[in-house]
């Protein structure tokens, strides 16, 4: 039986879950076979008083690539890239996707074009652009937020019928055969918000509405990424697709809320994914969240 093979570019932290360590427990649960390079190397994630570690250069990911290579186990299924630090390494990346489509015209490259939220961002803004002109072109997948999306389009999400334009916007700019607003604020009721997906280039639409729990989380976002990349894998069908990939970062993110609710002032460290411990609905996710299609 032959596994997927994915080449997963993402931050890398000691302690903690987010980028990598979100993403590559579950891709292996799923029988996915990952090979992970780290866009950095943190202590753990910025929400801590303290962060030490160091953010790798194009020539960092260059010399692991090119080895990669010499050793001729550079084919792969899936790519995908999440946080990345630096300029020159997302521009790499760029190059490298192109590389790996002439090896494999088949494979597919998920973005999460990881800029920030909630209005601000918490990478270089330099990054932005390198992701409109040379990412965004070349990605099959896209999982911006709602902030993301906005900045990659210059066009505000204030409803659902915007967060529908901005979707195809994207599938305009370039490949992109779904693109997926995985949160934005224009739920009816404040309590909740929606998780936008536009598949097969606009032409099939769905949408959930989730219940926003109370805490701060980091890491949601690359748990849903790979949730995304493990049920499209399975499945063709976007209410599924999406569904899944919902219910299985909700899942978690309950989980973990469960673990800290009684704390009125949880740490960053008692706050972190409980993402070993949601080993169960990362395998079979439950089917709490509804998802319409529209």
């Amino acid at each position: 039986m032959t596994s997927p093979r994915v080449l997963s570019i993402q931050s890398h932290v000691v302690c903690g879950y987010v980028g990598n360590k979100c993403s590559v427990f579950p891709l292996h649960l799923h029988g996915f076979q990952v090979d992970a390079i780290n866009s950095v190397q943190f202590s753990n994630h910025t929400q801590y008083a303290n962060v030490k570690g160091q953010v790798l250069k194009s020539q960092d990911l260059e010399d692991l690539y090119s080895a990669l290579k010499a050793n001729n186990v550079h084919k792969y299924d899936y790519i995908t890239s999440g946080y990345i630090g630096d300029v020159s390494f997302l521009k790499s990346i760029a190059k490298i996707v192109k590389e790996l489509r002439e090896l494999n015209p088949q494979i597919k490259y998920i973005c999460d074009p990881v800029l920030g939220d909630n209005g601000r961002f918490y990478v270089p803004q330099e990054l932005a652009a390198v992701y409109r002109d040379e990412i965004v072109p070349i990605a099959d997948v896209l999982l911006p937020n709602q902030f993301e999306a906005e900045q990659l389009t210059g066009l505000k999400v204030e409803s659902e019928a915007d967060g529908w334009k901005v979707c195809k916007a994207l599938h305009d700019r370039g490949r992109a055969k779904c693109v997926i607003i995985s949160s934005s604020s224009i739920a009816d009721k404040s309590e909740h918000i929606v998780s936008m997906g536009s598949f097969n280039y606009g032409k099939e639409k769905v949408k959930a509405e989730i219940p926003v729990l109370p805490g701060n989380f980091t890491g949601s976002g690359d748990v849903f990424a790979a949730a995304y990349l493990i049920w499209s894998h399975k499945t063709q069908a976007p209410d599924s697709v999406l569904g899944k990939a919902v219910n299985t970062t909700y899942a978690v993110l309950s989980n973990t809320f469960n673990s800290f609710k009684s704390n009125p002032n949880p740490s960053a460290f008692e706050t972190e994914l409980k993402l070993i411990q949601s080993k169960e609905v990362l395998e079979n996710p439950p089917d709490e969240i509804k998802v319409v299609v529209v």
